[in-house]
């Protein structure tokens, strides 16, 4: 199973890579709060771009990149952020149905196919076997009924699999019944979003899943170190918050000569 230490900097990229990973996956709001910007479709796509060349650069395993939509209101939108994506020294993207607008909505099935078809195809015509991690929202955004959230995931899945995808996320769940019925009715690789509350990846590995990634989640951990170090400092005036196991000079050594 591969386990996916979600980054979004270089500084984490690497951290996350001499901590033994096998490959780095960016995570969107992680890279757009980096940023200065909220997440949900709403970073430029250039400055996107830019930072999975950054973290390609810095690393020695394979980079997939959390694409958002894809950074684009059509098919042509989203193969031009997949070549983007493949020039910058990725080899994988994350593609998510989810519609934003006055409310958050799924796109509907034949829309987001095409746009992952499009993908599949630029990246055939560059030549590289893009891995296409297609993300199904129906969970994460509660979308229908629940009786009904299975059988709407597993037939987007379906057709984002005929469509191209190489593989299938399902955010939003960890019941392991649940889990266990996405991983025998999805026919590729299924990823799964992990965070406290959800089983450990050895149970997941054994429900069938095939990728966990964590997301936003050490991104926000990061931060919450940071406001309350913040809140220390300007209220008791003390510095406990900022102790731990990594110092200055172990992150400017494993920087040296990188990114």
């Amino acid at each position: 199973m591969l386990l996916l230490a979600n980054a979004w900097d270089v500084a984490s990229a690497r951290l996350i890579e001499e901590a033994g990973a096998t490959a780095i996956a960016t995570t969107s709001a992680g890279v757009a709060w980096s940023l200065g910007s909220p997440d949900g479709d709403r970073l430029d796509r250039d400055r996107a771009l830019d930072l999975v060349a950054r973290t390609a650069a810095a690393v020695d395993v394979p980079v997939t990149a959390d694409i958002e939509s894809g950074f684009a209101g059509t098919p042509e939108g989203v193969a031009e952020t997949v070549r983007g994506v493949l020039e910058a020294g990725a080899v994988g993207v994350n593609i998510e149905d989810t519609l934003r607008g006055e409310m958050l909505s799924l796109r509907p099935v034949e829309e987001q196919a095409a746009r992952i078809t499009a993908a599949r195809q630029a990246a055939d015509a560059m030549g590289i076997p893009l891995y296409i991690n297609a993300r199904v929202d129906v969970y994460l955004s509660r979308i229908g009924d629940p009786g009904t959230r299975l059988q709407a995931t597993l037939d987007r899945a379906a057709a984002y699999l005929d469509a191209g995808a190489s593989g299938v996320f399902v955010p939003g769940v960890t019941d392991p019944a649940t889990i266990s019925s996405l991983a025998k009715g999805v026919g590729a690789p299924l990823n799964v979003l992990a965070g406290p509350g959800a089983p450990p990846a050895g149970e997941l590995a054994a429900l069938g899943v095939a990728r966990v990634s964590v997301g936003a989640s050490i991104a926000v951990a990061a931060y919450a170190v940071a406001r309350r170090a913040a809140q220390e400092l300007f209220g008791a005036g003390t510095y406990e918050a900022l102790a731990g196991d990594l110092d200055f000079v172990q992150i400017n050594t494993l920087m040296s000569g990188r990114g």
